[in-house]
């Protein structure tokens, strides 16, 4: 007996709007509580971007049955059955790959999927999500564990801590710091820029910038006084993610206009997963970004 889960137009998605049918289904014996390794750990639905990603550098690739649409690096991986974008999941999806264990970064969704997966028998895992040095060792770790790699993952974890650290130390002696602007969207000349505890803002200071927004956490839209006051020095946006904004009409909006990054027609465009996906690749984003905001001030 089917039933509509929900309609919902996933922002990012190149193929946009998307309707879920879930399928009414037996429910099987509820998963162990505060799993952290699983029992077979050879048919593993990886959901979140730099899940996956961390799993194809650790070498464990050849568990993977599936991945979410978010998952799109190494190459490699776009060959794995695609269950859906993380935050708009359909049990029935996750569950037609028949695996061993779901392997899901914090913040997958919606909740009433994640609740339903976790009632089933099969293991679930959630790997948390910080948006710091610290956050990408910790998610190394925890994945290595789930799949009983913990020393493949201790070598991971330390070759990338190298990496960061290194990459941090570019913009270290750097003291006039720019104010960077993300903006997420812009829906009707609104610009939707990041505030504090989100994936931009830990780039942006992990890169020498300074989050030219603060008072709140995530994302919001902003007036165009907010804009203006906010002063940027660059603006910071993601490619391949939604209705493009060229540079032209970024620059004909009044409050951007305003601005420094206006001004001077700034604005630094890259990859979303690759900029904001926190995982082994995240030591070349700071370096890629510092270099943009810095030039060759940015210098080991």
């Amino acid at each position: 007996m089917a039933a509509l889960l929900e309609r919902a137009r996933v922002f990012g998605m190149a193929l946009g709007a998307t309707m879920c049918l879930c399928v009414a289904f037996a429910l099987p014996a509820r998963a162990a509580e505060g799993t952290e390794v699983f029992a077979d750990p050879s048919k593993i639905a990886a959901i979140g971007g730099s899940i996956t990603e961390i799993v194809f550098a650790l070498g464990e690739q050849d568990r993977l049955v599936a991945r979410d649409s978010t998952s799109r690096y190494p190459e490699a991986a776009l060959k794995l059955p695609d269950v859906g974008y993380m935050r708009q999941l359909s049990p029935e999806g996750v569950l037609s790959v028949n695996p061993s264990g779901i392997l899901a970064l914090h913040g997958s969704g919606p909740k009433e999927t994640v609740d339903v997966l976790k009632k089933t028998s099969i293991p679930f895992i959630e790997v948390p999500e910080r948006y710091d040095h610290e956050g990408i060792l910790e998610k190394i770790r925890i994945v290595g564990k789930a799949l009983g790699a913990d020393a493949k993952a201790a070598a991971l974890a330390a070759e990338i801590d190298a990496k960061l650290k290194a990459a941090e130390k570019q913009t270290a002696s750097i003291k006039d710091r720019k104010r960077v602007l993300f903006v997420l969207s812009m829906r009707g000349g609104k610009i939707l820029a990041s505030g504090s505890n989100s994936a931009a803002d830990g780039i942006i200071r992990l890169s020498g910038g300074v989050n030219a927004v603060d008072g709140y956490s995530g994302y919001k839209q902003l007036s165009d006084e907010a804009v203006i006051t906010a002063r940027p020095d660059v603006i910071l946006m993601m490619n391949n993610a939604g209705p493009g904004v060229s540079d032209d009409e970024l620059f004909a909006n009044p409050s951007i206009r305003s601005t420094p990054a206006g001004t001077a027609r700034k604005v630094v465009r890259m990859d979303g997963g690759y900029l904001l996906g926190f995982g082994p690749r995240t030591a070349d984003v700071i370096r890629d970004l510092a270099a943009s905001l810095y030039g060759g001030q940015a210098a080991d």
